[in-house]
């Protein structure tokens, strides 16, 4: 599991790690019950503190995108999604939100974020033709 942290990004580096690995759930590449680097490697990797990784662990062990077990290390969890469509686009909301708000102090047109979306919904997810 390569991931990259950005110091000069302005978001907090337990967020990145989280952020990243939720990416890379969504696009396939770390499946249900692949094994996840135990928090003192991801550290040393990283070059940051354990307990910013452990955080970012707990955190997606909350939103129940990993399973942490002791003995066993953390793995990626079974995807598990019974929320009914309303709410799933609930929770969609502040996101959206906050990548409207941010195409718009960038001058940048709805237009231009949805093909952005589908740029990165097709980078992806190749294999699948829209």
């Amino acid at each position: 599991m390569q991931l990259r942290i950005s110091l000069q990004d302005g978001t907090p580096i337990y967020q990145q790690i989280v952020e990243q690995v939720k990416y890379l759930v969504a696009a396939g590449r770390l499946k249900s019950g692949a094994d996840i680097p135990p928090i003192r490697v991801l550290a040393e990797q990283l070059r940051i503190n354990p307990n910013t990784v452990a955080r970012a662990y707990l955190e997606l062990q909350r939103e129940g995108i990993v399973s942490m077990r002791q003995g066993t290390g953390t793995t990626v969890a079974e995807v598990k999604t019974l929320l009914p469509r309303r709410e799933k686009l609930r929770l969609l909301g502040p996101p959206a939100d906050g990548l409207l708000t941010r195409a718009r102090h960038l001058d940048l047109s709805l237009e231009d974020v949805i093909a952005l979306l589908r740029e990165r919904d097709a980078a992806m997810h190749p294999e699948s033709t829209r």
